[in-house]
């Protein structure tokens, strides 16, 4: 039940005063919860390996759930399994906590490796 109170207006009439929390609702842009899935997805793999391409997200926001497919480019020799998992918890806790929706799945795809230059390796063109 709604509890509506009364108070004089401008012109001496009664206005009824809804609280806060009642007043309407608040949507958040599918674009804005593209954006913070993408910014949590670069926190997670920060820093990123040299030549990578940023992290990036699509997103499908259903009933106040959302499901969040991430993009990213990874560093190797690491363990794939591991990286993943960092991202997928990171980008349900930050989308989760910022937009209050229910993150029902985070898909981390895997673009391309990258394989780190060995220690002590010769950098460049050699003669």
């Amino acid at each position: 039940m709604t509890a509506v109170s009364e108070e004089t207006g401008t012109v001496g009439r009664p206005v009824a005063v809804v609280p806060p929390g009642e007043r309407g609702a608040t949507r958040i842009a599918d674009r804005v919860v593209t954006k913070i899935a993408t910014q949590a997805a670069r926190e997670a793999l920060a820093p990123l390996p040299a030549g990578a391409a940023a992290p990036h997200a699509t997103v499908v926001v259903h009933h106040e759930t959302v499901r969040v497919r991430v993009h990213v480019d990874l560093g190797y020799p690491c363990d794939i399994g591991a990286r993943c998992a960092v991202v997928r918890r990171h980008v349900t806790e930050r989308v989760g906590t910022l937009v209050d929706m229910a993150v029902r799945e985070v898909a981390v795809q895997v673009e391309r490796l990258h394989l780190a230059p060995a220690p002590g390796a010769a950098h460049g063109r050699t003669a």
